[in-house]
């Protein structure tokens, strides 16, 4: 099961970008609804490690399970 990051408490810190060793995250187009840039799991990359957690500053912005209901993926 991959980790979900949720589109509107995203703030777009990007730490996990750089931290993330299957490069699964990626910018989300536009901003979300508090402004901010926003970044997305792939979910068939993801091979659920936990360093996007351990990473990210912005409490709440990264479950531990797959949310599809919580991150908006571009198609």
């Amino acid at each position: 099961m991959s980790h979900t990051i949720v589109t509107n408490i995203c703030e777009g810190v990007a730490d996990c970008v750089d931290a993330c060793p299957v490069a699964c995250i990626h910018e989300g187009p536009g901003k979300n609804t508090k402004g901010t840039d926003w970044y997305w799991i792939d979910f068939t990359t993801c091979i659920d490690c936990g360093i996007c957690l351990q990473v990210c500053p912005v409490e709440g912005a990264i479950l531990p399970e797959e949310r599809p209901d919580l991150q908006s993926t571009p198609q």
